[in-house]
């Protein structure tokens, strides 16, 4: 039998042999508790770093503004994100049956703050601050004294439509929060002038309070998550981002694929 010092060596050797990924090996056991391995074994006992798991990065074009963004805004999204989060659970519900990206409920911290009250100027209000056309559009009742744009649920339901179909008209998640910043005209016009639906590229064609429109949204995003999402990547980014993920599952199915040990004591021999 094996002691308990011999049955430690032997099961970090198995490790190892497991991890380095090469085919089945004898582990030689003897009776003076000292476990021996050949020159291979030796040279495989110190497996290599495993590369990191793929990530969305944040484009170029938008890493500055979103560093200073952060910065500046730090602490008032702070106070809404130890406030938000029975909100949040609301609209994650919501938007998981209309099957769309949860992370698209950092649009309402954009829109509103995620204040029910908030009005602008020209009239758009609540979280998800529509205008009364809009919002009967999408099945609120906005007549007299009520006014469903500040019922979180109602509205959350109705702003879950509005993406739905913008995003069956667009097909990618960026372009859609720029249509829900200017229209969906603007959007399409910027697309003809840059010959290009890739938001990067055609954003000098859309009016400039919608391309810091999505730079804010990207920004709160990055601060809640620390991470980019298939909701700050164009439908390119997003593509590629998802052959990374396959190629990186399959690299690492094949060095932790289990090995055959076989375990050899004097008896035995």
């Amino acid at each position: 039998m094996l002691n308990n010092l011999t049955m430690k060596r032997f099961l970090t050797i198995l490790l190892i042999a497991v991890y380095s990924g090469s085919s089945a090996k004898q582990i030689s056991v003897t009776d003076s508790c000292i476990i021996t391995c050949n020159d291979s074994m030796k040279a495989e006992a110190a497996p290599a770093t495993p590369a990191p798991s793929p990530k969305i990065q944040l484009n170029k074009f938008a890493n500055s503004y979103v560093k200073s963004y952060i910065k500046e805004n730090g602490k008032g999204l702070e106070k809404i994100k130890q406030q938000s989060k029975p909100g949040f659970k609301t609209i994650e519900s919501i938007f998981i049956k209309y099957d769309i990206p949860v992370e698209l409920k950092y649009l309402a911290v954009v829109e509103s703050k995620m204040n029910n009250k908030a009005t602008s100027a020209v009239g758009a209000k609540g979280y998800w601050q529509f205008m009364p056309s809009t919002a009967v559009l999408y099945g609120l009742k906005v007549k007299g004294k009520v006014d469903e744009r500040t019922h979180q649920y109602k509205s959350t339901v109705a702003a879950a439509k509005y993406l739905r179909s913008l995003y069956d008209d667009l097909g990618d998640w960026l372009l859609v929060v720029a249509a829900y910043n200017s229209g969906p005209g603007y959007v399409y016009k910027a697309i003809k002038q840059s010959g290009s639906r890739d938001f990067w590229r055609l954003q000098s064609f859309l009016p400039k309070e919608t391309r810091n429109h999505v730079k804010r949204f990207i920004s709160i995003h990055y601060f809640f998550e620390g991470e980019g999402s298939e909701a700050t990547a164009t439908k390119a980014e997003w593509s590629k981002y998802q052959k990374d993920l396959v190629s990186f599952a399959s690299v690492k199915t094949e060095i932790t694929e289990p090995v055959r040990t076989t375990v050899v004591s004097n008896e035995q021999k």
